[in-house]
């Protein structure tokens, strides 16, 4: 299976097995790459996401990041079984970060556009639905699958998703959730063919890397601290911000390109 590499200062990189990384024009890009396996997500995949989430959130060039998978049949078709039915079998010592893995794709301090290239079931399912935007085809299709099989998981994101009425259906029911009908209910921010894919989910990214980074990413911040507190405190806390962390840019830096554009005005 062909490695993925992301390059470092000082030319050195970092090998992963599950993965493929690039860098490029402010966007990076994360690619599940177990095809053979439908890009099951493996405890490796998942350190290795994690280490790549991190190296992302680091280098100051990346503006945004994409996540997609190898192959025309999978984004994810969630956990690998084969290896928990090895690991009942041989318990391997407890992985203490398990449980913040998803976690951080959902917290990834930059805007995170899933390019979804077909399934995503189960743990795929609930990746998908922790990206910030999921573009998706006529292969995208998903399933909620934890109560199928005696577990348990999204009831933190698919809600913020796609709200807790539909969201209560597709967790009860763990039914198919097709390319179209999850467009209509906002599990999908956009549509289109499995050619425009990867371009229309690289267009959103360089659009969101062209704006203010400080901004972008202090949006999404306020956004997840937001979660769950009243109308009022978000306000308080926007207009905290503001005047502090997120305080506004000098209008002759931010406004520069209509400053020049029109010219200055005597009042």
């Amino acid at each position: 299976m062909t490695s993925g590499y992301i390059w470092q200062s000082g030319g050195e990189s970092v090998s992963y097995e599950d993965i493929v990384v690039t860098k490029d024009e402010g966007v990076g890009v994360i690619r599940l790459n177990r095809p053979k396996v439908l890009n099951a997500l493996s405890k490796r995949l998942y350190r290795e996401v994690d280490a790549a989430i991190s190296d992302m959130e680091a280098d100051a060039d990346v503006k945004a990041v994409i996540f997609t998978g190898t192959g025309e049949r999978a984004f994810s078709a969630g956990a690998d079984i084969h290896e928990q039915v090895r690991d009942a079998e041989n318990p391997p010592p407890p992985d203490p970060n398990r449980a913040e893995y998803a976690w951080h794709v959902a917290t990834c301090t930059k805007p995170t556009i899933g390019a979804l290239n077909g399934l995503s079931y189960g743990g795929g399912a609930v990746m998908a639905s922790s990206f910030d935007i999921r573009v998706g085809c006529e292969r995208s299709r998903f399933r909620f699958l934890a109560a199928s099989y005696g577990r348990v998981n999204s009831t933190w994101s698919l809600p913020m998703q796609v709200g807790w009425p539909k969201a209560k259906e597709l967790l009860f029911s763990a039914r198919v959730v097709e390319a179209e009908e999850a467009y209509r209910i906002g599990l999908l921010n956009h549509l289109v063919s499995a050619s425009e894919l990867m371009p229309k989910a690289m267009e959103l990214a360089k659009l969101i890397a062209a704006n203010d980074a400080r901004m972008v990413q202090g949006i999404k911040e306020l956004m997840v601290d937001d979660v769950g507190e009243s109308w009022r405190w978000m306000h308080d806390n926007e207009a905290q911000a503001q005047r502090g962390k997120l305080s506004p840019t000098p209008v002759e830096e931010g406004f520069a390109e209509f400053i020049e554009r029109k010219g200055r005005k005597d009042a």
